[in-house]
């Protein structure tokens, strides 16, 4: 297993990600616990000494497994994180309350890790509200030593972390973002490394493999990586990705299974970072996976002068775009849901007046509608 330094700490470079345990009968709700317990006597016998929960993985199951499996092992001989749920608005006046039951349910003293979860659009204002007191509270923790290691992780846009970091950042020991070869320039991971760099805060990754998106390519892609490294399977061309990465500290994978872990941890059993060419070719091959479904909007603004709605068109193609290339997911809805109602997808009327000034060509009027079906 690869080591990385981490202040006093020397964490795994793979981490046991629990948002995606086995379950029994597809029931997200319903962790196999035998299954499980096998995945971290594995992964504990193999180096794995970093793992990672949270209050809603598993429907609120996950931290209470993890806690269970874990309480068997020495409390010096692994890294516990979990996060303060922010995704969930309703949660912001319970800061006080959640902590103490996910000491509970994680059957432990202290956190080595607590994240402010999953910084974005949607919660930034009451991350930064005062109001709330969650981070006058979670530094409280910190200083009486219930939390060893403070940081957040952050689905936003740049904009949202540079509004938090400038808040909080001297605070900040970690950053936790969606990085990985299609994602670092798709949804700018590239540019949040550079902000966090100014800062000197070190990255953990989640979303290596894009939800399994880059677990397996189309055969031209595949047979073009294999050529460059005969050896190397599909997943590790992303991990090495990450390995080329100095800002990259810990990569959390959420594995479902045994055979997906063993494999992981073979990976990272050795460090086999990308050189500048292999890096170019992981590069055009994520550009074609992207131009595959995604709008060619270059964020020119034309369309925004001529939109008697006065729509931020741009920004709703970039999240149509995200959403087209993921499948769906979640990451499009929590967006919108900062937005007022007059500027949703929905409000738009129409009357393809940014149509005509688009140099791009691009049906925005019907890319809007067909944006609005797929989210119901």
């Amino acid at each position: 297993m690869i080591y990385k330094d981490f202040q006093s700490l020397k964490l795994s470079a793979l981490g046991l990600g629990s948002m995606r345990l086995p379950t029994i009968d597809g029931n997200d709700a319903n962790i196999d616990k035998a299954a499980t317990a096998e995945m971290v006597e594995y992964a504990m016998q193999h180096g794995v000494n970093y793992y990672d929960t949270a209050w809603g993985y598993h429907n609120g199951n996950s931290e209470l497994v993890m806690g269970e499996l874990l309480e068997k092992y020495p409390r010096d001989s692994f890294y516990l994180a979990t996060k303060f749920p922010g995704y969930d608005l309703s949660n912001m006046d319970k800061v006080e309350t959640i902590f103490e039951k996910q000491l509970e349910k994680c059957r432990v003293e202290y956190f080595d890790f607590y994240l402010f979860h999953n910084v974005c659009e949607m919660n930034i204002e009451q991350y930064l509200d005062p109001k709330y007191g969650i981070f006058e509270y979670l530094l409280k923790q910190k200083e009486n030593g219930r939390i060893r290691h403070l940081g957040f992780s952050v689905h936003g846009s740049y904009d949202v972390a540079k509004r938090f970091l400038e808040a909080y950042g001297e605070h900040m020991e970690f950053c936790q973002i969606q990085l990985n070869y299609m994602d670092y320039d798709f949804q700018n991971a590239k540019g949040k490394l550079e902000l966090l760099k100014t800062y000197n805060i070190p990255v953990w990754v989640m979303e290596p493999l894009r939800g399994g998106k880059l677990a397996s390519l189309a055969e031209d892609f595949e047979v073009q990586l294999h050529a460059l490294r005969p050896e190397e399977s599909i997943p590790g061309w992303a991990f090495r990705f990450l390995q080329s990465l100095p800002q990259v500290t810990v990569t959390l994978s959420g594995m479902s299974n045994l055979a997906q872990l063993k494999q992981n941890i073979e990976i990272f059993s050795e460090d086999k970072p990308l050189n500048e060419h292999e890096r170019k070719e992981l590069f055009d091959i994520a550009a074609h996976m992207v131009n595959k479904s995604a709008l060619p909007c270059t964020a020119c603004r034309y369309c925004t002068s001529h939109c008697p709605q006065g729509l931020n068109i741009p920004y709703l193609l970039e999240l149509y775009n995200e959403h087209m290339v993921t499948g769906g997911g979640f990451l499009a809805p929590m967006a919108l849901s900062s937005l007022p109602a007059d500027k949703q997808p929905s409000s738009c009327i129409g009357c393809r007046s940014c149509e005509a000034v688009c140099p791009q060509q691009i049906k925005i009027s019907e890319a809007l509608a067909d944006f609005v079906k797929k989210l119901q």
